[in-house]
């Protein structure tokens, strides 16, 4: 079996969610790649990297899509980008815990484009609710759920 690796879209990912991968990944000693426009701090553990990729649109996007392998698990709240990566056997979770798939990717991609359509007319839609701790839960309990597939 190949080593599955956790990769992170780590531009937009919350604080609290890079500290549980970082733990996961400490304890299993998986894998664990944040990829992003800007420099990152990581710990000091050999199997914990970091990727600062060119400043342009879909940058960070192109590379997680060039790297990851199907099984691994990317961690991203882009829905065009976890279509992307759906399609390649990738398995994709959302900050907020939620797991994307081929059943439910077309409808979330589908709302996201209703959303920029609102935006685009001048409807003020606001940004996403503060993480709760029920959905930090969500999150760590799908990521055990992969770790232990």
């Amino acid at each position: 079996m190949t080593e599955r690796t956790m990769w992170v879209d780590a531009d937009a990912c919350p604080n609290v969610i890079k500290d549980v991968l970082f733990k996961a990944s400490t304890r299993t000693k998986i894998p664990l790649t944040l990829i992003a426009n800007q420099y990152l701090r990581t710990p000091s553990i050999r199997w914990i990297t970091a990727v600062q990729v060119d400043q342009g649109f879909d940058e960070a996007d192109n590379e997680l899509v060039r790297r990851a392998n199907a099984g691994d698990i990317v961690i991203t709240s882009d829905i065009p980008l976890a279509d992307e990566l759906i399609d390649k056997g990738v398995r994709v979770l959302t900050p907020r815990g939620e797991v994307l798939e081929k059943e439910n990717i077309k409808s979330r991609l589908n709302i996201r484009d209703f959303m920029d359509t609102m935006r685009s007319s001048g409807v003020q839609t606001g940004g996403p609710p503060p993480m709760s701790t029920s959905e930090k839960q969500a999150f760590s309990n799908a990521l055990d759920k992969w770790i232990h597939s």
